[in-house]
């Protein structure tokens, strides 16, 4: 048996990872999901958006499946998703695409894989001072 972190998320997050959740048991894996919370309930139960047993479970899992994440505004935390990129040295984003066949679309014959780096510039979260009334990001 196969064990997973299953963090939710926020928002329609956990609608989307219990659906992600019935289609691989459907599929006839067998996985046991470690549910963890991060994010705005981890917040009101932890009172930190990224708690240490989320941190902990992935390691120890080496794989997790995530819903999308609410960055908490004014919290003085920048993002759940820089910080895991950052915990984990999560130094790309793999995003495959390709057409498929009998499915009308502008193109056909599509297949392409796009990386994208995730460790500089604005997907890292990184801000910039430029003077007391501008930053960048």
């Amino acid at each position: 048996m196969h064990r997973v972190t299953l963090i939710p998320g926020d928002g329609i997050g956990p609608s989307i990872a219990e659906a992600t959740v019935t289609i691989i048991e459907a599929a006839g894996v067998k996985i046991h999901w470690d549910r963890v919370e991060a994010g705005l309930a981890a917040i009101d139960k932890y009172r930190d958006p990224l708690p240490q047993n989320v941190i902990d479970s992935i390691r120890d899992n080496k794989v997790a499946l995530k819903g999308p994440l609410t960055t908490p505004v004014g919290s003085g935390f920048r993002s759940v998703n820089v910080a895991l990129r950052k915990e984990f040295d999560l130094y790309s984003n793999v995003r495959p695409a390709h057409s498929f066949e009998g499915v009308p679309a502008r193109y056909d014959k599509i297949d392409l894989v796009i990386v994208r780096e995730n460790t500089e510039e604005f997907y890292a979260g990184i801000e910039h001072y430029i003077d007391p009334s501008r930053s960048a990001a």
